[in-house]
């Protein structure tokens, strides 16, 4: 039995009752009785009677005299075909396709994402329609984000499933705890809960540096491990990093219609408050420019998201079926060095361009990898095999701070 107890004899709901009623399963318990609140949440677990009491009398009456009590009857199937559907889409976005293509690619792979570019570019409203574009949840990610809100006491009153994909845009004023959890009683921070989705950092120099720095480990490892004196938790944290930048503080260099005032000191100085070991951990830096009045005042419709995310899905399936057998890697982005010698297979002439663009970027071994995974993915939105001379090509661009700006 879970729940916590009023003083007039009411059960109130409780945090974490999903990640309870599975634990409850793994024990090999035969029921749970849950708050009715939730009842629910705890009821999508499979293999388990979920039951649900208002009352410590009711409770009592189910011991004492078999009375019943509400028994969970969760259709799964049918809470992901009642998902709400995005208010966002990437037809709204004038022009930028250079852009678009690079979070096509971004999505495709599960690969980080940084745009620079100046104010009023489009990079946050790129970055909020991401989500629209990521694969379809299945039912393992919903399971695995609703633990992280259930126990964060996110969940909507009377929720049971979170079936679509996060969205997380913290503030750059957050502290390292917020970022990645903590506090007297450990919380999952904000890197937890935009697992399976996006976390936003917007105004990326703006953050605090140790803030910045704490991001390393997730991003690496897909968790965050929380130590305390009496005790050490492990919150997942495999999510997809879209961050946005300007080249400068004043945020007009590199820009036409506008005189940058910060000169080449303040520019280097701005840009280094994103360490190198952060950036080799981001695949792709976008270089993101103002739009042309002709783009913003076309009555061309932009692609919209639904027709994006069809292509994402087919290059997300080709990736399943190459690491079926590999635990715990589920797109290109996620490829240890072993995984890129078996799985990116590189043809004569683009191993010759890569060679090349290696030596002239001085690519670190990190950053090496990433062009690999990267054009892995182009190849897979190709449907292609071998990476070729074009998918190198494209993915070298994806590089933009490894050649500097302007």
């Amino acid at each position: 039995m879970v729940g916590e107890l009023g003083l007039e004899g009411g059960v109130r709901p409780v945090r974490g009752a999903l990640p309870m009623a599975l634990g409850a399963r793994q024990a090999g318990l035969k029921g749970l009785i849950v708050p009715a609140a939730n009842l629910a949440e705890a009821g999508v677990v499979d293999g388990i009677d979920v039951l649900g009491a208002a009352s410590l009398a009711e409770v009592a009456g189910f011991f004492r005299h078999g009375r019943d009590l509400p028994r969970a009857s969760v259709d799964r199937a049918a809470l992901f075909g009642q998902a709400p559907r995005d208010d966002v889409d990437f037809a709204e976005v004038k022009g930028q396709e250079h852009a678009k293509r690079a979070l096509e690619v971004a999505a495709a792979g599960g690969h980080n994402l940084l745009m620079v570019g100046p104010p009023g570019s489009g990079k946050t409203m790129l970055a909020r329609r991401l989500p629209t574009i990521l694969p379809e949840t299945t039912l393992d990610e919903a399971l695995e984000t609703t633990k992280i809100h259930s126990v964060a006491g996110l969940l909507s009153p009377g929720g049971s499933l979170v079936t679509t994909r996060p969205f997380r845009a913290p503030h750059h004023t957050i502290s390292d705890a917020g970022l990645i959890g903590g506090g007297s009683y450990p919380r999952p921070g904000e890197v937890s809960l935009a697992h399976g989705g996006v976390l936003f950092l917007d105004e990326l120099p703006e953050f605090r540096k140790n803030v910045l720095e704490v991001l390393r480990q997730p991003m690496e490892d897909g968790f965050v491990t929380i130590s305390r004196a009496a005790s050490s938790l492990c919150y997942p944290a495999r999510f997809m990093l879209a961050a946005a930048m300007n080249p400068c503080p004043c945020g007009w260099y590199g820009d036409l219609a506008h005189a940058c005032t910060c000169g080449p000191l303040g520019v280097q100085r701005y840009l280094a408050r994103v360490s190198g070991p952060l950036l080799d951990r981001i695949d792709l830096h976008l270089e993101v420019p103002a739009v042309p009045y002709r783009d913003l005042t076309g009555d061309r419709a932009g692609e919209p998201s639904a027709a994006v995310r069809d292509r994402v899905n087919r290059a997300r399936l080709a990736q399943q079926e190459r690491f079926a057998k590999r635990p715990g890697i589920f797109a290109n982005a996620h490829m240890t060095p072993r995984d890129l010698k078996r799985s990116c297979r590189v043809t004569a002439a683009a191993e010759a361009l890569l060679r090349t663009a290696i030596a002239r970027l001085k690519l670190s071994a990190r950053a090496y990898h990433r062009v690999l995974k990267i054009a892995r993915t182009i190849a897979d939105l190709a449907a292609a095999a071998e990476i070729e001379p074009a998918h190198v090509s494209e993915a070298v661009q994806y590089r933009s701070l490894d050649r500097g700006l302007g």
